[in-house]
C-alpha cells in the first residue's frame, strides 16, 4: 500500500501546486488591471443583466444563500462527524474540529488575498442582490467548492463508490451553480467566480495530499505492531 499511497500524495501535490499557479496568475492578471473587467467579463455580465426573468432570479437567489452564513460551516462540521464516526465521541470532535479548521482557515487566508487584490464589484445598478466588500477571489464560490470538497471526502470515507460518486456529482453541481448564481445576480465578475474555484481546488488538492502521506507514513507503523 505504501507505493500507491506515496503516488496519490505525489499526485495531489502536483494538482494543488498547479492550480496554485493558476490562481496566483488569474490574480496578478486582475491585480495589473486594479480590478478592471476584462472583455469576457464585461460580456457575460451583460449577458446576465439582459436575461433575468424573475423565476430564474428567485432561484438564483435561493441557491446562493447557501454559500455563505451558517450553512457552510454547518456542512463542514457534518463531514468532520461522518469521518470520525468510529472512532468514539473524542475521535468524532476531533474530526469535526479538524473540518471546521480546515474551512475557517481557508476562509481567513482568502480574506487576505481578497484584500491585497481589492478589485471592486460590478456596478451597484446590475445587481439584484446585496453584496459588499471586494470581489476577488468570490467568498460564496470557494466556500461552497471547500465545503463540497469536504463533503465528497466525507462520502469516500464512508459510503459505497457507487454512491460515493452519486455524491460527489451533487456536490460539484451545488458548488459550480452556486459560483454562476454570483454572475447571474451580478455581484460578480466571472473571473472572481473562476478564482474562486481555484483557490478551493488548491486547498483541498493539498489537504488530499497531506491525507495520502498521512494514510502512507500509518501503515508501515500499524504493520509493525
Amino acid at each position: 500500500m505504501r507505493a500507491p499511497a506515496a503516488r496519490r500524495a505525489t499526485r495531489w501535490g502536483l494538482v494543488a501546486a498547479l492550480c496554485a499557479v493558476l490562481f496566483a496568475v488569474l490574480a496578478a492578471l486582475v491585480a495589473a488591471r486594479h480590478g478592471s473587467p476584462y472583455p469576457l467579463d464585461e460580456s457575460l455580465h451583460r449577458w446576465s443583466v439582459q436575461h433575468r426573468p424573475a423565476a430564474a432570479v428567485a432561484f438564483a437567489r435561493a441557491v446562493t444563500t447557501t454559500g455563505t452564513g451558517p450553512v457552510p460551516y454547518l456542512c463542514a462540521v457534518t463531514a468532520g462527524l461522518l469521518v470520525g464516526w468510529g472512532r468514539g465521541a473524542r475521535g468524532r470532535l476531533l474530526t469535526a474540529a479538524g473540518a471546521l479548521g480546515f474551512l475557517l482557515l481557508a476562509q481567513g487566508l482568502r480574506y487576505a488575498v481578497l484584500y491585497a487584490v481589492a478589485r471592486p464589484r460590478p456596478p451597484v445598478a446590475d445587481r439584484v442582490t446585496h453584496a459588499s466588500g471586494f470581489s476577488f477571489p468570490s467568498g460564496h464560490t470557494a466556500t461552497s467548492a471547500l465545503v463540497a470538497g469536504l463533503l465528497a471526502w466525507a462520502v469516500w470515507r464512508t459510503a459505497s463508490p457507487a454512491a460515493a460518486r452519486l455524491w460527489w456529482v451533487l456536490f460539484a453541481c451545488w458548488a459550480v451553480t452556486v459560483g454562476l448564481t454570483r454572475v447571474y445576480l451580478g455581484v460578480h465578475w466571472p473571473t472572481d467566480v473562476l478564482g474562486g474555484w481555484l483557490y478551493a481546488l488548491t486547498w483541498l488538492a493539498a489537504a488530499m495530499a497531506v491525507d495520502a502521506g498521512v494514510r502512507r507514513a500509518r501503515v508501515p507503523r500499524e504493520a509493525g505492531v
